[in-house]
């Protein structure tokens, strides 16, 4: 017998339906502050990163998803912001499982505290730079 690869048997709330993928679509739904994974495209490689939804705008010719994406690695916490929507190339989004890690709003915040910290260290040093060319400029 030949499995056809077209269809595929689902079972909701206890139901068993055959689907056929050619016409079955995919329907997501989001909510503000949703965990989401966005697949993003540079040159030649694929990233996935961590996001949450931040916004829905609802503009009349392009609704548009705003998601602020977080990365963290040995320089830091890293956040950016995309505006997803029907134009956006080189970007997927898709849902969190419940069985991934998601992101926890204390865990992000302690992480860009420590950045705030680290870059209000790098600003203390420049002032203080500063103070001292001042002060000593022009002595001699």
């Amino acid at each position: 017998m030949e499995k056809d690869e077209s269809k595929r048997i689902i079972e909701i709330n206890g139901v068993k339906i055959e689907v056929d993928l050619r016409a079955a679509k995919r329907i997501d739904e989001f909510k503000v502050g949703d965990n989401v994974k966005i697949l993003k495209k540079d040159s030649t490689t694929y990233e996935v990163l961590a996001g949450v939804i931040i916004d829905f705008v609802d503009f009349k010719e392009l609704p548009t998803i705003q998601i602020a994406t977080f990365k963290s690695d040995y320089g830091g916490t890293h956040i950016d912001f995309i505006n997803f929507n029907a134009e956006t190339k080189e970007i997927e989004m898709c849902a969190v499982s419940e069985h991934e890690l998601v992101l926890e709003k204390n865990s992000v915040v302690d992480k860009l505290n420590a950045e705030i910290d680290k870059k209000q260290s790098e600003v203390d040093d420049l002032l203080t730079k500063k103070n001292y060319f001042l002060t000593h400029f022009s002595k001699y």
